[in-house]
């Protein structure tokens, strides 16, 4: 027996140059528009999310250092090729 997927139908509207874009990135990405779209939304959902939980830490806790952002960033694989910092 084949599972019921639910979807969610929106209707979006894009200036010319995003809609042309969005289909390029999706076609680039092997994928349907619509899942291109529900991948950069959820993205951006968590984006936000995350900036809302940093801000409450930050509240709580002082500002995050320098030194502090350069270690997740290497650690999250995200560093520069000129980090040294340890």
């Amino acid at each position: 027996m084949l599972g019921i997927v639910k979807a969610d139908k929106l209707s979006i509207s894009f200036e010319p140059e995003l809609g042309d874009a969005v289909r390029s990135a999706a076609v680039h990405a092997g994928k349907s528009v619509s899942a291109w779209l529900a991948e950069a939304a959820a993205g951006k959902l968590r984006a936000e999310a995350l900036s809302e939980f940093l801000a409450g830490w930050e509240a709580e806790h002082g500002a995050l250092t320098a030194a502090e952002i350069a270690r997740a960033e290497r650690e999250l694989g995200l560093g520069g090729a000129g980090d040294t910092a340890a």
